[in-house]
């Protein structure tokens, strides 16, 4: 199985007020702790970004932006064409807000999609559906699914595919939506947990 990533960093950070991806972390960028956490765990990695993509430069990976804006998914489809290209089966998704990317995210992942249907993670009673895995097959799929006109959410096509979730412990993901959630990431990281 050839499993590439994509960093979903499209959103537009209206909770945090400004490019999530980008705001600092113990130094360095959010989204340089995501590739550095789950690069390792797939073949290949890009970021999936609307708007200049020169102010991820320093990131030395293609930038991939949205055909058409549907949130998540648009990062999904993009990824998917990309990873496509390049003879992927399958492709892994994280969001560019959460920076403690569990070492063993893309092996669970893949124990829950066996079959071939897309798997999602799930921590706790906590659902966390930009933590997936999407076989390459799914794209013709998805591009009928986000021009249907429907809501597009990743847990509603992934449910239509057959979609099951990876189980992981509670606590197993942190992200920072606002200030205040990146103020308590900066100060677990100060205590070194």
């Amino acid at each position: 199985m050839r499993i590439f990533g994509i960093i979903l960093a499209g959103g537009a950070g209206r909770r945090m007020g400004a490019d999530k991806a980008l705001m600092p972390l113990g130094g360095r960028p959010l989204v340089q702790w995501v590739a550095d956490s789950f690069g390792p765990q797939v073949e290949d990695l890009a970021l999936s970004a609307n708007g200049d993509p020169q102010r991820f430069a320093f990131m030395g990976l293609p930038v991939l932006p949205d055909s058409q804006v549907q949130g998540p998914l648009s990062g999904v489809l993009a990824g998917l064409h990309w990873a496509a290209a390049r003879g992927a089966t399958a492709l892994a998704t994280v969001p560019c807000d959460g920076p403690f990317v569990p070492p063993d995210l893309v092996p669970r992942l893949c124990l829950a999609a066996e079959g071939g249907h897309p798997a999602l993670a799930q921590s706790g009673d906590d659902l966390l559906p930009t933590y997936g895995l999407w076989p390459i097959a799914s794209l013709p799929a998805l591009e009928g699914f986000l021009t249907s006109g429907v809501a597009a959410r990743l847990r509603d096509f992934a449910r239509l595919q057959g979609g099951t979730w990876a189980s992981f412990p509670a606590g197993s993901f942190a992200n920072a939506n606002t200030p205040q959630d990146l103020a308590a990431l900066a100060a677990r990281l100060a205590q070194g947990t």
